[in-house]
C-alpha cells in the first residue's frame, strides 16, 4: 500500500470528468486499497480517484467510527432520488472549508464492486450525502460548486491564500 497525493482545489484537475472502468482488475483493487489508506491518513470519510489524479470512476469510503467498514464503488451511478435534506460539507480537496449542500436525502445507487460484479444499493443520511458527493467527483464537481457565486469566491480566494502560505512555509 502507498500514500497517494490528494490534489486540492483549484488543482484544474479536479474538473477532469472520470472516465468509466472498462474491466475491474489488479489496478483497481491496489488503488482502491492505496485510496483508503490515504484516505484514512488524512481522516476523511470518503475519497473519489480524481482526487488522487487517476481519471477512473472509482469511489472509496468509510463513515464507520472504528474505520472498519470500507466501502468501494466502481462506475457509481444514482439510479432514484428522493426528497431532500442539507448536510454541512467538506471536502479532503478542500481543506478547511465546510458548507451547507443541498442534497437527495434517499438515494438508490448501481456501481460495480471489487471482483466486477453489479450491485445496488439503497442509501439515506449521511451515507446518500457522501456518495453524492463522491459522484460529484467523478463528474468534476467539488462540493463548493453549489455556494452562492459570492461565497464560492470568499472560499477560492481564503484557499488561494492558504496555498500561497504553504508554498513560502
Amino acid at each position: 500500500m502507498s500514500k497517494l497525493n490528494i490534489l486540492e482545489f483549484p488543482d484544474p484537475r479536479l474538473r477532469r470528468v472520470a472516465r468509466p472502468v472498462e474491466t475491474v482488475g489488479e489496478r483497481e483493487r491496489q488503488l482502491a486499497e492505496d485510496m483508503l489508506e490515504t484516505m484514512y491518513e488524512a481522516r476523511g470519510i470518503g475519497l473519489a480517484a480524481t482526487q488522487v489524479n487517476e481519471g477512473i470512476r472509482l469511489v472509496v469510503m468509510d463513515l464507520s467510527e472504528e474505520r472498519d467498514e470500507p466501502r468501494v464503488f466502481i462506475n457509481p451511478e444514482i439510479v432514484e432520488r428522493d426528497g431532500s435534506q442539507t448536510c454541512e460539507e467538506g471536502c479532503l480537496s478542500v481543506p478547511g472549508v465546510y458548507a451547507e449542500v443541498e442534497r437527495a436525502e434517499k438515494i438508490t445507487v448501481r456501481s460495480l464492486d471489487l471482483d466486477g460484479e453489479s450491485r445496488e444499493l439503497e442509501a439515506d443520511g449521511l451515507l446518500a450525502v457522501c456518495i453524492q458527493h463522491e459522484i460529484d467527483h467523478l463528474d468534476g464537481k467539488v462540493f463548493i460548486d453549489y455556494l452562492s457565486p459570492l461565497k464560492r469566491r470568499m472560499v477560492e480566494k481564503r484557499l488561494r491564500k492558504q496555498q500561497r502560505e504553504k508554498a513560502t512555509a
